[in-house]
C-alpha cells in the first residue's frame, strides 16, 4: 500500500454509491484498465450501473479486496474513518464534514468559528414560530429545510417580498403539507449577487492546487424559470488561486487536516460589492460537478483518485478555459412520480448517432444486449460536458455533442453558461476573478 505507483499497474476500486453519483466515474475507472465494483444503496437504484461496471449489493463484504474504497455521499463519514484508521485508502467523509452537510446550522456556526463572515439566519423547529418571527421582523428571506428534508430542492424558497408575506404563505402550506417531513428549518436573511462555488480536493493534510470555481444552474427552465432541481448544469474554471476560496475554505484547513478527510469538498457563496456570503458545504462528489472535473483532470482518474486516497502532494493537471455540462433529462425529473417513470421513460433508449464517448457521461442507465436503457426512478439520463479555451467555445463544445444524443421525451437547458458574461463583469469589479 505504501509503494510508489507504477505506471499502467492497475487497481482494485470499491465505489459506495447512494443513488449513483459515482456510477459515471467507476465506469471511466474501469475503462482506464482498474477492477471496479460498486454498491448503490438506494431503493429503486439497483440496476443502475448494471452492465457497465460489476454491481454488488453489500460493499461491507469487499472491504478486503478493495485497495482503494470510494463514497460518494454524507452519512458514511464514521464508517470511512474507522476504514482510514484501519489503513484502508478511502476518499470520503468523517462525522465532522457529514455534520457540515446535513445540519445547516452547524455548517453557519463552524464558519463563524473559522472567521468566516455569514448571512444572519434563525433556526426553528415550528413552523408557527416561523411565521411569528417573520411577522415580528419583517423582510426577504430564504426558507431552508435542514436535515433528510434539505435534499428535496422544491422546499428552498426564496422570499420575493419586502414584507415576507410571501414567506408566510408558503411556511403555512408547508405547515399543512410538509409537517411531518421537515423538523428543522433555516429562515436565512436573502442576500442579493451573484452566487458561485468553489471547491478544492483535500488529501488529508491539506488543499490540492488548482481549485475550481463554478456556477450552478438550479431551475428547470432557461432563464432561471421553473422549480429549483438539484441542478441541470453548470459552468466551471480552474485557478491557482481564488480570492474566494482563499476566504472561505482555507480557513479550514487545520481542521479538515485533524479530521484526516480525504475527497473534494465545495461551498457555494452569494457574493456582492460588500463581501462573500458562504451559503451550504457539499463534503463529497458534487453532481453534476463530478462530470466537469472529469472533463478538465487531464490525468487518468484512476490515477489521480489512488494518488489523492494516498495522501500524496501534487500537482492536479487540468484543462486551460472553462468547462460546461448539462443534464439531459427525461419525465418525471424533477419530481418523484413512479407512474409517469414507467409510462413514459422506463427502458427508454439512448441511442448515440456517432459512437463517440467524448464528453458523455452516464447517470440512470444501464447496458442490455449492448443498448443503453433507462433505469431508476428519478429520470436523469446522462450529463453532458465540454471543454472550450472561452465559455462560449465550451458551451458550443457542449451543445454539439448533445445533437449526437437521440433519447425518446429528452429535455435540458439550452442557456447553461449564458450567465457567465454578466457574472464575470460583476466578479472582476469586486476583484474576485
Amino acid at each position: 500500500m505504501n509503494g510508489e505507483i507504477k505506471n499502467g499497474t492497475p487497481h482494485r476500486f470499491l465505489f459506495v454509491s447512494y443513488d449513483g453519483t459515482n456510477t459515471d466515474l467507476a465506469w471511466t475507472v474501469a475503462r482506464e484498465g482498474h477492477t471496479v465494483r460498486l454498491c448503490l444503496e438506494a431503493e429503486g437504484c439497483e440496476d443502475i450501473g448494471n452492465g457497465f461496471v460489476e454491481l454488488v449489493k453489500n460493499w461491507k463484504e469487499h472491504v478486503d479486496w478493495a485497495e482503494v474504497i470510494v463514497f460518494d455521499f454524507v452519512g458514511e463519514g464514521t464508517a470511512a474513518k474507522e476504514l482510514r484508521e484501519k489503513g484502508k485508502l478511502v476518499i470520503g467523509g468523517t462525522p465532522y464534514t457529514d455534520e457540515l452537510e446535513n445540519n445547516r446550522t452547524f455548517g453557519q456556526e463552524e464558519l463563524k468559528r473559522h472567521k468566516v463572515r455569514i448571512i444572519p439566519f434563525q433556526e426553528f423547529t415550528s413552523f408557527d414560530a416561523g411565521i411569528a418571527y417573520v411577522q415580528e421582523n419583517p423582510g426577504r428571506y430564504v426558507v431552508k429545510p435542514s436535515g433528510k428534508a434539505q435534499n428535496l430542492k422544491q422546499l428552498l424558497f426564496v422570499g420575493q417580498e419586502d414584507d415576507g408575506g410571501d414567506v408566510i404563505r408558503m411556511l403555512r402550506a408547508y405547515q399543512k403539507t410538509w409537517d411531518e417531513d421537515i423538523d428543522v428549518f433555516q429562515l436565512q436573511k436573502r442576500m442579493t449577487g451573484v452566487e458561485v462555488a468553489v471547491c478544492g480536493f483535500f488529501n488529508g493534510k491539506k488543499f490540492l492546487d488548482p481549485v475550481c470555481v463554478s456556477f450552478e444552474h438550479k431551475k428547470l427552465f432557461p432563464g432561471e424559470l421553473g422549480v429549483s432541481t438539484g441542478e441541470m448544469g453548470t459552468s466551471m474554471f480552474w485557478t491557482p488561486k481564488s480570492p474566494i476560496f482563499e476566504s472561505v475554505l482555507r480557513p479550514f484547513e487545520q481542521t479538515l487536516a485533524a479530521e484526516g478527510y480525504v475527497g473534494p469538498i465545495d461551498i457555494n457563496n452569494i457574493v456582492n460589492g460588500n463581501g462573500i456570503y458562504p451559503l451550504e458545504f457539499t463534503a463529497r462528489f458534487g453532481y453534476p460537478q463530478i462530470c466537469l472535473q472529469q472533463e478538465a483532470i487531464t490525468e487518468p482518474m484512476g490515477t489521480f483518485l489512488y494518488k489523492l486516497a494516498r495522501g500524496e502532494d501534487f500537482m492536479i493537471r487540468t484543462k486551460r478555459g472553462y468547462q460546461v455540462g448539462a443534464l439531459i433529462v427525461v419525465p418525471p425529473f424533477p419530481f418523484h412520480d413512479p407512474k409517469t417513470f414507467e409510462s413514459f421513460s422506463e427502458d427508454a433508449i439512448v441511442v448515440l448517432k456517432k459512437q463517440s464517448l467524448e464528453g458523455i457521461h452516464i447517470a440512470d442507465l444501464q447496458e442490455v444486449n449492448g443498448e443503453w436503457l433507462i433505469t431508476g426512478a428519478e429520470g436523469i439520463a446522462l450529463v453532458v460536458t465540454g471543454s472550450g479555451t472561452t465559455m462560449r467555445d465550451a458551451q458550443r463544445q457542449m451543445y454539439a455533442r448533445m445533437q449526437n444524443i437521440t433519447i425518446p421525451n429528452m429535455y435540458y437547458r439550452t442557456d447553461i453558461g449564458d450567465r457567465w458574461v454578466d457574472d464575470s463583469d460583476k466578479l472582476r469589479s469586486w476583484e474576485y476573478l
